[in-house]
């Protein structure tokens, strides 16, 4: 069994994402963290190296699609029988307002499942939920 996989299986009976975090350095990079409270949510921290525009400060258009990108295969980890990370077919991504420098959070929820594909819908918020910075949707291929 591969690392990540004895991984995946360790963050699902344990509830704690943080070895397949661990084991994916760009998570590792844009500090990425995971908690269950009622649902399983996702936090960006806000961290200089994230920064795109140092005059407003806000983060970087890419940190965020990446955040989402890696909240929406993680989610799948820890909630399907996935023993990796799904490779991504398809991430569209809508920025709604501009993420500052601060806490950075996000929610996934499944779509669609098929046998082979899978739909995710993913939303990002700071202040509040209600005002998200960023919504995405994608197609993760599971093997």
């Amino acid at each position: 069994m591969s690392a990540m996989a004895e991984a995946a299986h360790r963050a699902r009976a344990d509830a704690d994402l943080s070895p397949v975090i661990e084991a994916i350095p760009y998570a590792r990079l844009l500090g990425i963290r995971a908690s269950h409270r009622g649902e399983l949510l996702f936090h960006l921290p806000p961290k200089p190296g994230n920064v795109g525009n140092p005059t407003l400060p806000a983060l970087h258009g890419g940190a965020i699609g990446g955040f989402l990108e890696l909240s929406g295969a993680l989610h799948l980890v820890m909630t399907m029988d996935v023993l990796r990370i799904p490779k991504v077919v398809d991430f569209s991504i809508d920025y709604v307002r501009a993420g500052r420098l601060q806490d950075t959070h996000a929610a996934c929820h499944v779509v669609r499942q098929g046998r082979k594909l899978v739909n995710v819908a993913i939303q990002a918020w700071q202040d509040s939920r209600e005002e998200p910075i960023a919504t995405a949707r994608a197609h993760f291929l599971l093997e």
